[in-house]
């Protein structure tokens, strides 16, 4: 695992450049965001008392998505990066019941954080800065501190299983970005090296989604499946 302090996201204006771009190079970002709350409206909102846990929350636009359809939601959203967390709270100032830690995978994992117990544990784009051993712990981790028939679900890239594979999926989401492009009429060749930064970015340690959803299987995890796929964009998660 990259120490957080030495990683891209510690540095405020990467924190930034992420921020403004998203919806251009995610795919299907808003479309995501629909499905996962489908997820939590079909299995999670009609049990009472709903505490969340959002990891690596980012700038909390999950837990935001989440609230807009429940605002009756505890929600603990963690994350290592200040500046993200100052958008956190910038975002969620409208909401109750919102308790935001700066901490990293690395400090959850060494168990310097204490957490409760959860109805449904959340996270986006960021479980692939961990190696495949440090996910499956994780994913423990993840496992101990949900309710019994609690879900976990996790927005993120995985690795293609073989290069031709990843041939296509990187042709994919290039065609996506070239269309965002034309979408929001941005000329030149703003974000066309995308792609390229994401490979060579070595905080980013994508595995594959057989062996993540096999992960799963092992700690003890029901209904694990994938919910949604675009190239290596994924959906997928299971219940305790």
């Amino acid at each position: 695992m990259t120490e957080f302090s030495k990683s891209q996201w510690a540095k405020a204006e990467f924190t930034q450049e992420y921020r403004n771009s998203a919806d251009v190079y995610i795919v299907e970002r808003k479309r995501q965001f629909e499905i996962l709350k489908s997820f939590y409206k079909h299995f999670v909102a009609s049990k009472s008392g709903n505490y969340i846990l959002d990891l690596g929350c980012g700038d909390g636009i999950v837990s935001h998505e989440l609230l807009r359809i429940d605002d009756s939601i505890v929600a603990t959203l963690i994350d290592g990066s200040e500046d993200m967390l100052k958008k956190t709270a910038e975002r969620l100032k409208g909401f109750k019941n919102i308790h935001i830690l700066k901490a990293s995978f690395q400090e959850i994992l060494d168990n310097k954080i204490a957490l409760q117990n959860f109805n449904f544990i959340v996270s986006s784009l960021a479980i692939h800065h961990l190696s495949m051993p440090e996910k499956a712990a994780l994913f423990k981790t993840i496992y101990a501190h949900l309710d019994v028939d609690g879900y976990f679900l996790n927005i993120d890239v995985i690795l293609a299983p073989t290069k031709t594979l990843e041939h296509w999926y990187f042709s994919l989401w290039r065609g996506w970005i070239a269309e965002r492009k034309t979408t929001l009429g941005i000329k030149g060749n703003d974000y066309d090296d995308i792609i390229q930064k994401y490979k060579d970015n070595t905080d980013n340690k994508p595995d594959t989604l057989d062996e993540q959803l096999n992960a799963l299987k092992s700690i003890g995890f029901k209904d694990v499946d994938c919910y949604y796929k675009y190239g290596i964009f994924t959906m997928y998660g299971g219940r305790k």
